[in-house]
């Protein structure tokens, strides 16, 4: 059983940065691809971004594409997203989670672990 753990959302001015990471423990944390998703007030969870277990291959939404980055660290069993030129529409709860599969899969159904999530708010 994986256990996942965000960190460093918060309250953040439009077009300042944030950094949120995850931090994962009970599992082999390089044996797993890494993704983060977002559910904003009101709204459906969307995919944001997604990296291979190696770190080979990253793949993001196209809204974020250019200002996020999606990192990791299997020495630390933490993947990272680094969010910048953040805007008031970036606002949401980030969830990180993590898929047994092979596939840098953007589809949320083929996750297994998700943590609880970090707010994220960006003010205009």
């Amino acid at each position: 059983q994986v256990q996942l753990v965000e960190s460093g959302g918060g309250l953040v001015q439009a077009g300042g940065s944030l950094r949120v990471s995850c931090a994962a423990s009970g599992g082999t944390f390089s044996m797993y691809v890494m993704g983060w998703f977002r559910q904003a007030p009101g709204k459906e969870r969307e995919f944001v971004a997604v990296i291979s277990r190696a770190s080979f291959n990253q793949y993001y939404t196209y809204s974020v594409k250019g200002r996020f980055t999606i990192s990791r660290d299997n020495a630390k069993n933490t993947v990272y997203l680094q969010m910048n030129s953040l805007k008031p529409e970036d606002t949401a709860v980030y969830y990180c989670a993590a898929s047994h599969g092979t596939i840098a899969t953007m589809n949320g159904g083929d996750y297994d672990y998700w943590g609880k999530g970090a707010p994220v708010t960006v003010s205009s």
